[in-house]
């Protein structure tokens, strides 16, 4: 397969710029070889203020109380099976982010939650999969911490807690999958109950109805299919905190749509 080009680097980001929140459907490994989706990932970051350091809240980290991944440079998490040698090769050695770490524990421990180390832990493939799209350049420092909760409301306040740091040029991403139920994948084409939780997610999103999202389970339609584990919606909670924090809710775009295998790719930006 020839190699796509590289694609531009995102645009400095001036001091004193508010970076955006993003929530972004993460793809498992074979992202990087499907022809559309790293693609629209790139051009997504590259509209984008160069941000000083990247937050990482991932599906596939949940550790309480909340934790701290590397702040130096660490191996990657291969945290899946089965799939063929070459995914197990891919690197992304981005800069740790030591300072970054430190911004967190000052927001987070003043309210009283409580904070964590792990400094072996690396990034895991919600995290490295879409970075190596969409920076690839891996020249930007970035902190994982993990989700100490599935529970919408409190990671609501997180994101509200970690809003500050936006204003510090740091992009806050929450990574997920906007439907997530590989068990049910049975066939071939889209299934009914992954159409209609992204169609029913795109309006919620669309009119600010906060309270059905947090309340997903029980006010979409096809909620436990679409997520039978809430782990993969989860972060968007957290995008949601930072971008609610900072006014900027009404301020959301869809920035990647469609499906993959099945799945909702749906993808945002607020601010």
């Amino acid at each position: 397969m020839t190699p796509a080009p590289a694609p531009a680097s995102p645009a400095p980001n001036p001091q004193g710029t508010r970076m955006p929140a993003l929530y972004l459907s993460h793809g498992a490994p074979p992202l990087a070889d499907d022809p559309v989706w790293p693609g629209e990932l790139a051009a997504w970051s590259a509209g984008l203020p160069r941000p000083r350091a990247i937050l990482m809240v991932s599906a596939h980290w949940e550790e309480a109380p909340l934790a701290l991944g590397a702040t130096e440079p660490a191996p990657l998490v291969y945290d899946f099976w089965g799939f063929p040698e070459h995914y197990y090769r891919v690197r992304y050695e981005a800069p740790g982010a030591p300072e970054l770490a430190a911004s967190v524990r000052k927001l987070l421990r003043a309210p009283g939650t409580s904070v964590q180390d792990i400094p072996d832990r690396g990034l895991d493939h919600g995290a490295y999969v879409p970075l190596v799209e969409m920076f690839p350049a891996a020249d930007i420092p970035v902190l994982q911490i993990s989700m100490p909760t599935l529970d919408p409301r409190r990671l609501m306040d997180l994101g509200r807690k970690l809003a500050p740091l936006r204003d510090e040029g740091v992009l806050i991403v929450g990574s997920g999958f906007f439907t997530h139920n590989l068990a049910a994948l049975r066939h071939a084409g889209t299934p009914a109950w992954s159409t209609e939780f992204d169609a029913w997610g795109h309006e919620a999103l669309a009119s600010g109805d906060l309270d059905s999202l947090l309340d997903f389970e029980a006010k979409s339609p096809s909620g436990r299919l679409a997520h039978p584990r809430t782990e993969h919606f989860a972060p968007l909670f957290v995008t949601l905190g930072a971008a609610e924090a900072s006014g900027d809710l009404a301020a959301r775009r869809d920035t990647v749509e469609g499906f993959w295998m099945g799945l909702s790719k749906r993808s945002l930006q607020f601010g």
